[in-house]
């Protein structure tokens, strides 16, 4: 099919040269030979009239023109897959479709468990893929690599459609062999101790929460131990003088688990999280994905 003599099977390599920068990997990702794929590069130069990639040094970069179309490309492509090439029906007894879900540790631990035994009653053929978000979850979610993102509400996108899973509180985890805190945790008691932090960046900046603290009280917590998981925070502070603060449903879950810990109301108002599901907005009417949201809010209100 041509459109403005522009071969529209064209797009599809197009949008692989522009995300991939690379003729082979494009390749690879079109299974088509790098002769061919450079083939299609070449009636995309003709009809743009621009060299879209160019060499330099040992990569090839995107030419401006060739940056200006990244975005509009692939919005035309998930248009025609979201009202074309999209089933329009969804039949979750029979499926046997795959979901990507850009997940933290948090949402691992507390949500997916229960939300995948219910799928499985319903949906035995469905596939669930957890990916962990990278420090540009939202990208992530727009490039096509995902079809939900579970986040809190401040790092969602006002682009696209979200709904609010859950809030979630927090509290403070000490070693039960803290002879620091023992009756109550106050806020001096806070202060004068060494923390235990999730730090997803793996650089070296304010986490967050400690931004927000320094922001409300003027002073930094003593940071001692940073780990990439929330989820295990409350084992870290185990044979120590330290004091983690973690999302509740993690505290609670620890002491279920019977770890030698103790917990405790924070000695300060820290607001609530919300955590927010999130889908790209040329997806909301797909059926598939309107079952799979409203089966995760669903579990959601029972945790």
């Amino acid at each position: 099919m041509r459109f403005n003599k522009l071969d529209l099977n064209l797009l599809v390599a197009l949008d692989a040269l522009l995300t991939e920068r690379s003729i082979s990997r494009a390749g690879e990702r079109l299974h088509l030979s790098q002769p061919a794929t450079s083939n299609a590069l070449a009636r995309l130069r003709t009809y743009f009239d621009d060299e879209l990639l160019v060499q330099q040094g040992r990569t090839m970069v995107l030419t401006p023109r060739a940056e200006g179309l990244v975005d509009p490309v692939r919005e035309v492509l998930m248009r025609i897959d979201s009202t074309i090439a999209e089933k329009p029906r969804f039949d979750p007894g029979t499926s046997t479709r795959s979901f990507i879900l850009l997940v933290s540790d948090f949402t691992t631990t507390v949500l997916m468990q229960p939300l995948i035994e219910q799928l499985f009653q319903e949906a035995p053929g469905v596939q669930l893929h957890l990916r962990a978000q990278n420090n540009r979850p939202v990208e992530q979610l727009e490039e096509y690599g995902a079809d939900i993102l579970i986040i809190p509400e401040q790092y969602a996108s006002p682009r696209h459609p979200s709904v609010t899973l859950f809030e979630e509180t927090y509290l403070c985890v000490t070693w039960e062999g803290n002879p620091h805190v023992t009756n109550a945790l106050g806020f001096d008691d806070y202060l004068a101790a060494g923390h235990v932090v999730a730090d997803y960046s793996g650089a070296r900046h304010i986490p967050a929460f400690d931004g927000w603290f320094l922001e409300r009280f003027g002073v930094k917590r003593r940071i001692e131990i940073s780990a990439p998981t929330m989820a295990a925070l409350p084992s870290l502070v185990v044979g120590t003088h330290r004091v983690a603060t973690v999302h509740k449903r993690i505290a609670l879950r620890a002491v279920q688990l019977g770890l030698p810990v103790r917990i405790w109301e924070p000695p300060l108002e820290i607001p609530p999280m919300r955590q927010k599901l999130q889908w790209h907005r040329h997806r909301d009417k797909d059926p598939g994905l309107e079952w799979l949201r409203e089966r995760a809010m669903a579990v959601a209100t029972r945790i």
